[in-house]
């Protein structure tokens, strides 16, 4: 399963790096390891086209569940996410990423913060 990591670099801006998750066999088809995460958070952004320089408040998974949002980062490189794509933020120091509406209407996400191991 693919996702994207949006990191902070040495040079003190964010970048994207694509991965992909391991899944192993299960009864019900295939699932990825276990992650330890600390909440669950649901969330929505209405009428808000931009947000500016931001960092997320610490390392977590954000799954879009409406809509669609692109980040762009420090060099001008951007991503869309649409519904169901997963990003794992993790640029928590640094200048961080801007982020944008790309669908009409609201956005609405899932946000799983993990705990420190």
């Amino acid at each position: 399963m693919k996702y994207i990591r949006l990191y902070s670099g040495d040079d003190g801006q964010s970048h994207f790096e694509e991965l992909s998750m391991d899944l192993i066999d299960a009864s019900i088809g295939k699932i990825s390891q276990s992650f330890h995460v600390s909440d669950a958070i649901f969330g929505y952004i209405e009428d808000v086209p931009d947000i500016s320089w931001h960092n997320p408040p610490c390392r977590q998974y954000i799954i879009l569940l409406k809509g669609a949002m692109e980040i762009e980062v420090g060099n001008g490189a951007s991503q869309v996410f649409n519904e169901g794509d997963i990003l794992l933020a993790e640029d928590t120091v640094g200048q961080g990423h801007i982020t944008r509406a790309a669908s009409e209407g609201s956005r609405h996400y899932l946000a799983l913060p993990l705990k420190d191991q």
